[in-house]
């Protein structure tokens, strides 16, 4: 089954904790928390704090992308505080296998971001020791932009390498992903999907999940039919 996770980006944050319950109780999974240095990406967001008080707010999975410079410096302080998983970015790592190390010593399940401009052949050497890909689908930096349609042949091509080598890693799809275009990113191969306006913005946040929830299930019957578990 394919997850939602909602990106935080795009809440209200003179209601947060509500808004966290709300997409906890419309079935998103994960909560997608963005940390932006400022360098790696022009864009300063939130940290450590905000992770610890929201901690207790929810039982879903801190799925925290790290978008900063040398993003083994807090992989530990990044796990005490409540992160479940920690995504970093390829473009960012030094020694790629020392923080996937580090990730998986402070108990968190390791993820590989990568840009749009990098070449998927890139993360192939490490997808036997993370457990996530995240493929942008915009340039990171900022929440509101417009999916870049090359994105669905990354996932696909990344989707068949996995498949073809018989690999559990996930894909993850972060940037322009709603209603309009869900069913395309998961046909394509993502199983989870980030979503910040399209989750917080316009209609109520219940009703903007239903339709992910929807797509999901949509795309799971497709799977059990063609695996020939259901007629």
């Amino acid at each position: 089954m394919n997850i939602l996770a909602p990106s935080l980006l795009a809440a209200d944050f003179n209601i947060l904790g509500k808004q966290i319950k709300e997409t906890e109780k419309a079935g998103a999974e994960y909560l997608h928390i963005d940390v932006m240095d400022g360098i790696f990406v022009p864009s300063i967001s939130f940290g450590m704090p905000l992770i610890s008080s929201i901690r207790d707010t929810s039982g879903q999975f801190f799925d925290v992308h790290l978008m900063i410079v040398e993003p083994e410096r807090y992989i530990r302080e990044f796990v005490e505080c409540g992160a479940d998983g920690i995504t970093f970015h390829l473009e960012a790592a030094r020694d790629v296998r020392q923080i996937i190390e580090a990730i998986h010593e402070a108990g968190a399940k390791a993820g590989i971001s990568i840009k749009p401009g990098t070449p998927l052949e890139a993360v192939y050497p490490y997808l036997q020791e993370v457990e996530l890909i995240l493929i942008m689908s915009v340039e990171p930096g900022f929440g509101g932009q417009p999916f870049m349609p090359e994105a669905y042949e990354r996932i696909r091509q990344l989707r068949n390498y996995i498949d073809k080598n018989k690999l559990s890693v996930k894909i993850e799809v972060d940037g322009g992903v709603g209603k309009k275009n869900v069913r395309e990113v998961i046909g394509a191969g993502a199983d989870i999907c980030v979503a910040g306006s399209a989750v917080f913005k316009k209609r109520s946040i219940s009703e903007n999940i239903s339709h992910f929830m929807a797509a999901f299930k949509e795309n799971e019957k497709k799977k059990m039919i063609s695996d020939g578990k259901i007629r």
